[in-house]
């Protein structure tokens, strides 16, 4: 199982989702499943501007659990 982390990391830096979407310019629906973690398909693009916009690693927004 992979666990999107985006809702840990916008309450750290305390940046709404609103926020989270101007700066990255994904569209406010994808940063919604990014945050409750229903997003079925994420670009390297995205996640790119989402390591830029919350000054990160890609490492940072995922976690791999196993099984």
């Amino acid at each position: 199982m992979i666990k999107i982390k985006v809702s840990d990391l916008l309450g750290k830096h305390k940046m709404s989702q609103a926020e989270l979407s101007r700066l990255t310019g994904i569209r406010p629906g994808t940063i919604n499943a990014l945050y409750y973690e229903t997003v079925k398909r994420i670009s390297i693009d995205q996640i790119d501007r989402l390591c830029k916009a919350l000054n990160c690693q890609p490492g940072d927004i995922f976690e791999y659990i196993p099984d």
